[in-house]
C-alpha cells in the first residue's frame, strides 16, 4: 500500500542571529511546537531567504555584524510590509525598543528568554494576525 502525505499548512519561522546557540535553541523550541524553522545568521541570508519562502513570521536579532537587525527590519518591510516581525536582542535599551517598533517590530523579547515566553509571544503575533486578516477579508 502507498503511503500518503497529507499537505499540512505548517507556519514557517525564519530566525535570524549571529549566535549559534540562539538559533539552535529557536530550531529546538519551534519545532517541538509543529512549526518549520528556517535558521539564518546574518541579515543578508535572511534577504536571500525572503525571496525564495514564505515565512508566518520573523524573529530578528538587533546586533549582528556587517548589518544589523533594524537593517534587516527596514528591507523587509520595503518588500514584505505585512510579514511580522519580532525584535530580539540582550542590549533591550529604550533607544533600541523604540528603533525596534519604529522600523515596524510587532514586538520585542529580552534575552535570554525562557522557551514558554517565547512560545507565548509568537502565538500571539500570530492570533493576532489572523484576526487583522479576518476583519480585512470580505464577509460571505
Amino acid at each position: 500500500m502507498a503511503e500518503q502525505f497529507i499537505t499540512m499548512n505548517i507556519m514557517k519561522i525564519l530566525v535570524v542571529d549571529d549566535e549559534d546557540i540562539v538559533l539552535e535553541s529557536c530550531q529546538a523550541i519551534f519545532e517541538l511546537e509543529g512549526f518549520e524553522v528556517m535558521l539564518v545568521p546574518s541579515a543578508d541570508k535572511a534577504l536571500k531567504a525572503m525571496k525564495n519562502y514564505n515565512f508566518a513570521l520573523l524573529l530578528v536579532d538587533v546586533k549582528m555584524p556587517k548589518h544589523d537587525g533594524i537593517y534587516l527590519m527596514q528591507k523587509v518591510k520595503e518588500k514584505w510590509p505585512n510579514v511580522p516581525i519580532i525584535v530580539m536582542s540582550g542590549y533591550y535599551t529604550t533607544q533600541t525598543i523604540k528603533e525596534a517598533y519604529k522600523m515596524g517590530a510587532d514586538t520585542f523579547i529580552a534575552k535570554p528568554f525562557e522557551p514558554d515566553e517565547l512560545v507565548k509571544i509568537v502565538r500571539q503575533v500570530i492570533k493576532k494576525e489572523e484576526c487583522h486578516g479576518k476583519k480585512e477579508s470580505p464577509s460571505n
